[in-house]
């Protein structure tokens, strides 16, 4: 991690979107200003329960972090979900993503949130590389699917 790089953690705006649009189109490949547009919507206007929080490196977007507090799927007392992390591929050493992890669970913990969680596809060795580093490990649930005939 570079010293002296200075970050802010803020609420996304509405001047934000076509930054996330192309930073995750940058890191998938896909273009989808639909889904962007629609979390906004859910999320980027809520300030309890759900976050939308990006990243500014000398006022310039970095990266974004999205989750919601869920409660009771399957038994599970309240707990945090991220389901959304995107950073700038030339700024990922410099702590960013670590810092999105931090604000987004210090959200959580003002909510009075003990347990975080997230879903990965299996080979997706950066982000589970990224998650584990910050402290997460497998946890009791089994995802389970079944393709539907077209």
């Amino acid at each position: 991690m570079e010293p002296s790089v200075t970050f802010k953690i803020r609420q996304a705006t509405s001047e934000d979107l076509p930054q996330v649009i192309e930073l995750d189109e940058k890191n998938t490949g896909l273009r989808k200003p639909f889904y962007w547009e629609d979390l906004f919507e859910r999320f980027g206007r809520r300030e309890k329960e759900r976050f939308f929080l990006v990243a500014e490196e000398s006022e310039v977007f970095t990266g974004f972090i999205i989750g919601e507090i869920r409660a009771w799927e399957f038994g599970s007392p309240p707990c945090g979900w991220i389901f959304a992390l995107g950073v700038d591929p030339d700024s990922r050493t410099k702590g960013i993503g670590t810092r999105l992890f931090e604000a987004i669970c210090e959200r959580f913990q003002q909510e009075g949130i003990q347990k975080i969680r997230t879903m990965l596809a299996r080979n997706d060795h950066l982000n589970m590389s990224f998650f584990r580093s910050q402290g997460m490990r497998g946890g009791p649930f089994i995802q389970l699917e079944k393709n539907l005939p077209k």
